[in-house]
């Protein structure tokens, strides 16, 4: 079983290239461990009924979400998500997006192979894939083949950065921003400041989240990658915290009618 797992394995990680250079977890802190077989198997076969997927969509490019934390005390399901490239120039169906570096208050942009973006102490062995419109597809594709979404990464990292601030940007605000640019009709987004003007003009919800003052103030002086001095006073002080989640991005996506599918999957 193992020995097949290697060559699934090797097929779904071509091509792992960073555009980052330091370890990196997806907002948690860095713990040196060893990935148990049983684990590794399981992100494999996950990757590869993703890559089964995105194959018989015909698609180029899609939205692709993990489970990486237990979030159902907020209402939410899904973490975290990327973008999926089938043509990328490093492998077929390589993942794009940004993460934190080890808990630090900074993140990079990354590229991937699916088996990698599943690899990462999954809370939950699910799936969740969002193919956008062919021609918002061929957006996203030459919005990254300009500089790799670049123009619109802030290193400045925040679990819970405020969607309407350039301060700081958690992962999920870095693919929201790139959207913004790709389904845009104009050619007006050319930062992140203009991205989240469109944004707001056209509907995007965020996600309320309701912190008590022991946690925002525990997240401030104990956790490098949480800040909540980018949100406005008036939320913040009545325990109110707007922040982009996977649901808010993807609802906003389909209620554009921007999403030719979305195929929910697990183990």
């Amino acid at each position: 079983m193992i020995a097949g797992l290697g060559k699934l394995l090797r097929a779904l990680c071509f091509g792992c290239a960073l555009f980052g250079t330091q370890a990196v977890q997806a907002g948690r802190s860095c713990e040196v461990r060893q990935v148990e077989a049983e684990e590794l198997q399981k992100a494999v076969h996950l990757a590869a009924k993703a890559q089964d997927l995105l194959e018989r969509s015909g698609a180029q490019f899609a939205l692709i979400a993990r489970v990486g934390r237990d979030l159902s005390k907020f209402g939410l399901r899904y973490s975290h998500f990327a973008f999926v490239w089938r043509d990328h120039p490093d492998g077929r169906w390589m993942v794009m997006h940004k993460l934190n570096n080890c808990g630090t208050a900074y993140g990079d942009l990354y590229a991937e192979g699916l088996a990698n973006f599943f690899a990462d102490d999954l809370f939950a062995h699910d799936g969740w894939i969002v193919i956008p419109k062919e021609p918002l597809q061929a957006r996203l594709v030459a919005t990254l083949q300009r500089d790799q979404g670049v123009t619109f990464h802030q290193r400045r990292y925040s679990v819970v950065a405020y969607p309407f601030s350039t301060k700081y940007q958690n992962s999920n605000q870095w693919g929201l921003e790139i959207l913004a640019s790709a389904m845009s009709d104009t050619s007006q987004i050319v930062d992140r400041a203009s991205a989240q003007g469109w944004l707001r003009a056209n509907g995007y919800a965020p996600t309320r989240l309701t912190l008590g003052p022991l946690t925002r103030l525990g997240g401030r002086m104990f956790k490098a990658n949480v800040a909540f001095d980018d949100h406005p006073p008036e939320l913040r002080w009545s325990n109110r915290i707007d922040t982009v989640t996977v649901e808010s991005v993807f609802s906003f996506v389909m209620m554009k009618d921007a999403a030719m599918s979305s195929v929910q999957f697990k183990l």
